[in-house]
């Protein structure tokens, strides 16, 4: 594995504030997150939902700031609006216009992230994520799975170096998983550093360098690949969760 480090996540917290008629109840959604990405690993957050997967990705992203801890990402503390350009984000809940086409969309996404549109790329991409026969349909007539490819098209289309994906395979069938998983393999193959979240242990089993196990809030264990190819991942993660609850 390469020892350079991507992103480096220490002692993070972040409370949520609940509001209810005139009392206010925190309620902390991470604690004492610590890890390390490191270049071209495939890197899985797994945990129950509910667990601070997604809140762990939007503090990341710079999409929420946190009430204690650091992150870096190529050794710049975030947030830094200037790492964003590296980053690709696929949300758990993809929602585009349906009014716009598959092309449209990713025209709009290319000016935004480039600058400009960049037609050659936008081609490289819809071609790496076979959509090449259902681009100039509308999206309103788009399969859970396509929406899903388009999604994964928008994230890639600026060629960034860090893809972060939060359950990037929800809600898809076999066929959908499958083909999300041989995207991010090839992801991969291509030097690109992969963080992602995934409550499926057989899919975080089967591509990622090492998983980080979270459970209410805190990192648990950090899994190395070589780990479950002995024992079952899920056997580690049960074995890990239920220590938790003693």
């Amino acid at each position: 594995m390469n020892s350079e480090k991507i992103i480096e996540v220490k002692r993070l917290k972040k409370i949520y504030k609940k509001h209810k008629f005139l009392k206010t109840k925190y309620v902390i959604g991470i604690e004492e997150v610590s890890f390390e990405v490191y270049k071209n690993e495939i890197f899985g957050l797994l945990g129950l939902n509910g667990s601070g997967k997604t809140t762990t990705i939007k503090l990341i992203l710079g999409l929420l700031f946190p009430d204690f801890g650091e992150i870096y990402v190529f050794g710049n503390k975030i947030p830094d609006w200037r790492i964003n350009k590296h980053i690709g984000y696929l949300p758990e809940l993809v929602s585009f216009n349906k009014n716009f086409t598959g092309l449209e969309l990713l025209k709009l996404y290319a000016s935004l992230s480039l600058g400009f549109i960049d037609n050659k790329r936008i081609k490289e991409v819809i071609d790496f994520v076979k959509l090449s026969d259902s681009i100039d349909r509308k999206i309103s007539e788009y399969s859970k799975g396509m929406i899903q490819r388009l999604g994964l098209a928008q994230a890639i289309i600026h060629n960034p170096a860090i893809l972060v994906f939060d359950e990037p395979t929800s809600g898809l069938d076999p066929l959908g998983i499958k083909e999300i998983r041989d995207f991010i393999l090839q992801l991969k193959s291509q030097g690109k550093t992969i963080f992602f979240s995934s409550h499926l242990i057989s899919e975080l089993e089967k591509v990622c360098d090492r998983v980080a196990i979270i459970h209410k809030g805190k990192i648990l264990k950090i899994v190395e690949n070589k780990e479950w190819q002995r024992i079952p991942l899920e056997e580690i993660f049960i074995s890990t969760v239920t220590k938790e609850k003693q």
